[in-house]
């Protein structure tokens, strides 16, 4: 077995045990079934609440928050606080969606932070022309007390923040934090390849864990671990892929 292929394999046997585990215990929320996405779960809005309490999302003015359910009450809850919120499109088909407060009737922020809602309500904006981000919050199916994660497989979270990291639109010491259900942080040692995004801060409803130190980051997309697949099904890619293919240091240090 190659090193790729049981790195999979242990990811997908942890990722299989938290999905069955919310299933079984019922901490899990609509969508259901959770399999083969991030879980949306008891306590959400809770752990978003926590997370918009601290002093480094109370501090930021751009916040990139993730598509998904779970994190539906942290782009709410950002738009309440007045920040923009710059939300990556499912699968980032369509790109980035910019959400300014400024520009959306407060009556509505909550249906503009459904990703229907962030599609009537949204901008599409080109990721060289998006604003510079404070602060990333992303979803997990899984993670660990050293900061490594677990998405649903598929790498969008990955390719959404090498794209913003290409772009300098977040740079090295940008935190990423990330909001679960406690019996989602795992004891396990989860391999991390080269493209992983590690997490810094993790935030439940009922605690806030520290990585320290904090983990490192990709510095941009690895074109050459890119399967071919992604590059056909997602335009943006592409269109990085020609606009700065001639440029050498894209890459914010």
């Amino acid at each position: 077995m190659t090193r790729d292929s049981y790195s999979k394999e242990v990811k997908e046997r942890i990722r299989m045990r938290i999905w069955n585990l919310m299933e079984k215990t019922n901490v899990a929320l609509f969508p259901r079934p959770v399999y083969n996405r991030i879980p949306n779960f008891v306590g959400a809005e809770v752990a978003a609440m926590k997370l918009a309490s601290m002093d480094i999302f109370k501090n930021s003015k751009v916040v990139k928050v993730n598509p998904d359910s779970p994190q539906k009450h942290v782009r709410y809850l950002a738009l309440l606080q007045n920040k923009v919120v710059v939300m990556p499109t499912p699968r980032i088909k369509d790109g980035f969606l910019v959400l300014d407060p400024s520009r959306i009737p407060r009556d509505k922020y909550a249906e503009a932070s459904t990703i229907a809602g962030a599609y009537r309500y949204g901008i599409p904006v080109k990721p060289w022309l998006l604003p510079k981000i404070d602060l990333v919050v992303i979803g997990s199916v899984a993670v660990n007390t050293g900061g490594a994660r677990l998405g649903k497989g598929e790498g969008y979270a990955e390719l959404e923040y090498a794209i913003l990291r290409m772009m300098c639109k977040v740079a090295e010491d940008t935190y990423v934090v990330t909001t679960v259900h406690d019996i989602q942080i795992v004891d396990d040692d989860i391999p991390v390849e080269p493209y992983d995004v590690n997490v810094d801060i993790i935030v439940t409803p009922t605690r806030v864990i520290y990585i320290n130190p904090r983990p490192p980051k990709p510095k941009g997309i690895i074109w050459e671990l890119l399967p071919e697949e992604k590059l056909r099904s997602i335009p943006i890619l592409r269109e990085l892929k020609d606009k700065f293919k001639s440029v050498k240091d894209i890459f914010c240090r």
